[in-house]
């Protein structure tokens, strides 16, 4: 097969010299990234399995490239995990060395492990390994998913799953080497290591990552240089925040000419609010567009950098990627406007998970298309728009249908409303009524509860409005700024 990140093969002249990555103030050049890369190889080769202990770092980039090189599968590591679920991914995936920084502390569950230290200020120096031709079924990273329905279970991605995901958004965003890539998302999962690292290696570009996520830092390097920003939902609100504040106007006005000036502003792992949207574009005049992946199944759908960018929608299927949308009973829903469960199949799918057969078949239909829980409608220009999880996001009241997007998007269009998350709670008439959690703009004069839910029947339906409003101080997150429902409904 094409090798993975052919550009670090064999790097020389002026690709040598070319910047891959950049951490703050460290910098690593094709070249150089090519030999501690092959040097780290040579030293697992004969590992089975490593464990990467995923920090923000350009070690964490070496690590993950030297297992790559090497045909070893990486099970990256939130540094950030609790112990119980640690213990639980070491003792699935069963690697036999963990790959870390000289100054990382890892803790006591990882103690038995082989430790091999990435180091970027001194590295042995040997032939280094050559890449490695490996099959394209072949695991390249096993990443384990959030485990909101159980223990976390470890999705297999083969190289054949990553070149095929890259490949299609290189054919979505005209994505060349010629891009540098700002971000500051974690390293451990798909959208910061697989899409925000791997994306830019394999076509020969370069990455600038934050580290910690700030305004002044995306203004800093897309300001000077970079042409394609990254980020979550909760990055791109509190950009908005900035462009949308009266003070400090030489940073807003700093933030608007970077962003402005960027080739692609692209925002996943959540539904971006409409809100948020119209702010940026109406300080720069540019859209952010959205795209639709998971774990399981990487890159799915994206609007196209040449296309016409849709706020609330992800675009249309990926290259090579089919997407269907089934009712509950199995029946494939072909108008335009209807809500289902949405399924795709294509190479971009992963194996299977980690030694789990049972969950592996329940998650796909006889002929191979898997299920990916989540709801949305197709228009009739193939646009995708997520309704939202099939467990949180789908509620069904006095026999509707109803998508919490929707209704999280014209509550966020409040003025008294900083942030706020919709779910169904069971309810002995309707089945399931309305409940928005809502963090008020002011919390010492939160908006009457009655008013939110005349503005949601005002501007969409009757039996759309809430019929509980709960106010808090904050919504839960995850690392990646995701709403943990589940939790609220706890």
């Amino acid at each position: 097969m094409t090798l993975l990140l052919p550009a670090l093969q064999s790097p020389t002249g002026p690709a040598a010299s070319r910047e891959a990555v950049r951490f703050g103030d460290l910098s690593l050049t094709y070249g150089r990234l090519a030999e501690a890369s092959a040097a780290l190889a040579a030293r697992i080769a004969d590992a089975g399995r490593v464990a990467v202990w995923a920090t923000p770092t350009a070690e964490t980039v070496i690590a993950v490239v030297a297992a790559l090189r090497a045909g070893v599968p990486a099970v990256p590591l939130n540094p950030r995990t609790g112990e119980s679920e640690l213990a639980h991914i070491l003792a699935d995936s069963a690697p036999t060395a963990v790959l870390a920084g000289p100054d990382d502390t890892l803790p006591g569950a990882l103690e038995k492990l082989r430790r091999v230290t990435v180091d970027t200020r001194a590295f042995e120096r040997t032939d280094g390994h050559p890449a490695v031709e490996a099959d394209p079924e072949a695991p390249a990273l096993i990443v384990y998913t959030s485990g909101t329905t159980g223990p976390p279970k470890g999705a297999v991605l083969p190289r054949r799953a990553i070149a095929a995901s890259l490949d299609a958004l290189e054919d979505a965003w005209g994505w060349t080497g010629d891009d540098v890539l700002v971000h500051a998302l974690p390293l451990f999962h798909v959208h910061g290591l697989i899409l925000g690292v791997l994306g830019p290696l394999r076509r020969g570009g370069s990455l600038r990552h934050l580290g910690k996520f700030s305004a002044e830092g995306v203004a800093r390097e897309l300001g000077s240089g970079g042409t394609m920003l990254f980020g979550v939902p909760t990055m791109y609100h509190r950009l908005a925040e900035v462009l949308d504040t009266p003070a400090g106007a030489a940073e807003r006005d700093a933030l608007a000419r970077a962003l402005a000036g960027a080739r692609l502003l692209v925002s996943g792992s959540a539904a971006l609010p409409v809100h948020d949207h119209e702010r940026i574009a109406a300080a720069t005049g540019r859209r952010v567009i959205e795209r639709y992946g998971m774990t399981e199944t990487l890159m799915n759908t994206g609007i196209r950098a040449d296309g016409v960018p849709r706020p609330g929608t992800v675009g249309p299927p990926l290259a090579g990627v089919e997407l269907r949308l089934v009712e509950e009973d199995g029946t494939v829903l072909d108008e335009p406007g209807a809500i289902g469960e949405i399924q795709v199949r294509g190479p971009n799918l992963f194996t299977g998970y980690l030694n789990r057969p049972d969950a592996t078949a329940a998650a796909h239909t006889a002929n191979g298309w898997f299920r990916t829980g989540d709801v949305g409608t197709v228009d009739e220009d193939g646009y995708v728009t997520i309704v939202g999880r099939k467990a949180t996001d789908l509620i069904k009241s006095g026999g509707y249908k109803i998508g919490a997007g929707e209704i999280e998007n014209v509550l966020l269009a409040h003025p008294g409303v900083r942030e706020v998350a919709v779910t169904g709670e069971e309810d002995p008439d309707l089945g399931e009524r309305v409940v928005a959690w809502v963090v008020a703009a002011d919390p010492d004069s939160p908006p009457p509860a009655e008013e939110l839910a005349d503005h949601v029947a005002g501007q969409l339906a009757p039996h759309k409005r809430p019929r509980t409003v709960r106010f808090l101080d904050a919504l839960p997150r995850n690392d990646l700024g995701k709403i943990m429902k589940r939790s609220l409904r706890a």
